[in-house]
């Protein structure tokens, strides 16, 4: 079997959670999605292909791993999927479980906002480190696909992690790149060179999933 040369990732964001509803900052810690959060999820699932995906990528936090069993009940033949920590949120250290208004005072908080996250919160991570170990993950897989035929890929993660993603590789602002729980987006990826040195991975295009019914079909 040959390597591909276009590889889609299909984005999906978790179900909705306790924390997220009561907007506390959940970064790592186990929370799992709400009862009432499978139907979003559902829907997305029914806008994903019918055919099998060529490998599966999870963050290994519970709400993404009750996510990613809703979006495959009913899907045989799928592969193992993959738990990856590379893909939990952002590590918020001392601000998890605290919401906006607990914090807002705070000139470690307010420093933490003014620089986008380059300034790191107390004991979690900085936004270089977590961009960083987003990127790793993504040019692990992208690399994998020079090797084997991997086309499609199903990734189930955090709201963070698809900003990051999009930021780098859509060009959009960091905060305007978010999705909604259980929402999902694909990127395109196509390698593009003319020799194997020069050759590289570039995003191509990308939509949401599903596609709003306003959106040119």
């Amino acid at each position: 079997m040959q390597p591909v040369d276009v590889v889609e990732l299909y984005l999906v964001r978790h179900g909705l959670t306790a924390w997220n509803r009561d907007k506390r900052y959940q970064g790592h810690q186990d929370i799992p999605i709400l009862p009432e959060s499978a139907e979003d999820i559902r829907r997305v699932s029914r806008a994903l292909p019918a055919s099998p995906f060529d490998a599966i990528h999870s963050s290994d936090l519970t709400r993404c791993r009750q996510t990613l069993a809703c979006l495959l009940e009913g899907r045989t033949d799928e592969p193992a999927p993959q738990f990856d920590a590379r893909l939990r949120e952002m590590n918020f250290g001392d601000y998890e479980g605290q919401r906006y208004e607990d914090l807002r005072t705070s000139p470690h908080y307010r420093a933490w906002l003014d620089t986008t996250g380059e300034q790191a919160p107390p004991n979690g991570e900085s936004a270089a480190v977590f961009h960083r170990r987003i990127d790793d993950w993504l040019n692990e897989l992208l690399e994998a696909a020079r090797r084997e035929p991997l086309r499609r890929a199903l990734v189930v993660t955090h709201g963070g992690v698809v900003r990051s993603l999009r930021q780098r590789h859509e060009g959009v602002e960091f905060w305007e790149g978010g999705l909604g729980h259980g929402e999902g987006w694909r990127l395109g990826f196509i390698l593009e060179g003319q020799t194997n040195e020069e050759r590289r991975w570039q995003c191509r295009y990308s939509s949401a999933v599903p596609t709003p019914a306003s959106v040119p079909q």
